[in-house]
């Protein structure tokens, strides 16, 4: 199972997103408090649709409670400031990927700490970062293609009687 890990998560409707990505992928979700909001705020639930029942999530009070209650856990830390593409890293199985809050990222001393774990998402000069949520998906879904979908649907079906002129 891969990890993905939200550190002080400020804006309801990309969390949401994030656990229908992580219901989609078969990964768990890790948020860190403070959050900008609470979990059952009507926002988280609709960006995550019907799926937010059938999400694996835990929630920790601060970055230490998360690291003491998963001991020597191989974390990936998203971050514009890092000099490794995030498609250049090996994901191991039970690893943990993590991404900051949406206004400041991961702070820059747990960067520090962590430096060869860290790792971007390639980007024109003035564009200061993307969407959570999307840099969410995208780093996810290298994890599961270096894994080969395992475990996921890799085939999907056309019903023939949607077909419109051609079309769907």
């Amino acid at each position: 199972m891969l990890h993905i890990v939200l550190l002080e998560p400020e804006i309801p409707a990309n969390t949401g997103n994030i656990g229908r990505t992580c219901v989609a992928a078969g990964a768990r979700l890790h948020l860190i408090e403070p959050m900008g909001f609470r979990i059952n705020e009507k926002q988280v639930k609709r960006a995550g649709l019907d799926y937010w029942d059938k999400l694996d999530y835990r929630i920790y009070d601060s970055y230490s409670d998360f690291l003491e209650k998963n001991p020597g856990a191989k974390i990936y830390m998203a971050t514009t400031k890092a000099r490794q593409i995030y498609s250049e890293v090996s994901y191991e199985e039970e690893c943990y990927i993590m991404f900051g809050k949406e206004s400041a990222g991961i702070p820059e001393e747990i960067l520090v700490e962590n430096e060869e774990n860290t790792m971007r998402i390639p980007m024109l000069g003035d564009i200061r970062s993307l969407n959570l949520g999307n840099s969410v998906a995208v780093i996810l879904y290298e994890a599961l293609r270096q894994r080969e979908f395992q475990n996921l649907n890799t085939v999907g079906h056309l019903h023939h009687s949607t077909w419109r002129d051609g079309t769907v």
